[in-house]
């Protein structure tokens, strides 16, 4: 499913005034590409995935889906946050199921979906495990597969390994783009880190602060499965530094 920003300013009203998050983004992200955002905390990174995800909508411009506008959450397009946000009182299995759950699917269809997205993420033995006993990783793992049991054209991912120690994150790394690498799915992944964004993406777009603005675009032509280690992944972090914008931003919005 390919996705278009087209001229979006978003302007947030505040007690102290008009807030411009974004400025006259323009995004074009084709089907089956794994873009990453970066950019300085209130750079307006995560509004412009809300935009993606219609939870959030442009005050002049237009965000597509297809060629369509965007004027509302479908699924689609599954957003994941930082945190997994499961039910606690499902069990693994059936945190998985619930997208298909709600959706009617017969027991049958359900539980196999869920068996073959839990092999994936490698979690299969835990599938009867409530979501208290799981680490941090193994959570992401969970949303990640609850995610991928709809079948979504897009996900559309917030940040969502920023709190995990930096063995889970690489090996959650690896998963990802092998993920990604099976079902074709669209991806658009936003992040602080400029290594996590060579290793992941096909393309990282640059945003300034805010207001936020698309002020570079690297092409990353690394052969994957990419490691966050490797030398050429940080040779070309070091390039994307030097793009980013690090002035302060004093917005809260990001």
């Amino acid at each position: 499913m390919g996705l278009n920003i087209q001229n979006a300013t978003k302007t947030f009203q505040t007690r102290g005034g008009p807030v411009t998050a974004l400025d006259r983004i323009n995004l074009s992200i084709r089907d089956g590409e794994l873009v990453c955002l970066i950019g300085p905390s209130g750079c307006g990174k995560s509004t412009l995935l809300n935009m993606l995800a219609g939870l959030e909508f442009p005050s002049q411009g237009q965000a597509l889906s297809d060629g369509q506008e965007i004027t509302g959450a479908d699924p689609s397009r599954v957003l994941i946050f930082q945190e997994a946000a499961l039910f606690p009182w499902l069990t693994v299995q059936d945190n998985v199921e619930f997208g298909l759950t709600m959706r009617g699917a017969p027991q049958a269809e359900r539980a196999a979906t869920a068996r073959r997205l839990l092999e994936m993420v490698h979690l299969e033995q835990f599938s009867q495990a409530w979501v208290h006993e799981l680490s941090g990783g193994m959570r992401q793992r969970v949303a990640l597969a609850r995610a991928l049991a709809v079948a979504p054209a897009v996900l559309l991912l917030d940040e969502p390994f920023a709190a995990l120690d930096a063995l889970t994150r690489d090996r959650l790394h690896t998963e990802l783009q092998d993920i990604w690498q099976q079902t074709g799915t669209t991806i658009v992944f936003v992040t602080h880190n400029v290594r996590e964004a060579v290793v992941l993406g096909d393309r990282v777009i640059v945003m300034s602060a805010r207001p936020g603005r698309i002020v570079a675009e690297h092409r990353i032509d690394l052969t994957r499965p990419r490691q966050i280690e490797n030398v050429e992944t940080t040779r070309l972090a070091q390039r994307i530094l030097a793009d980013l914008q690090l002035e302060p931003s004093t917005g809260q919005r990001g």
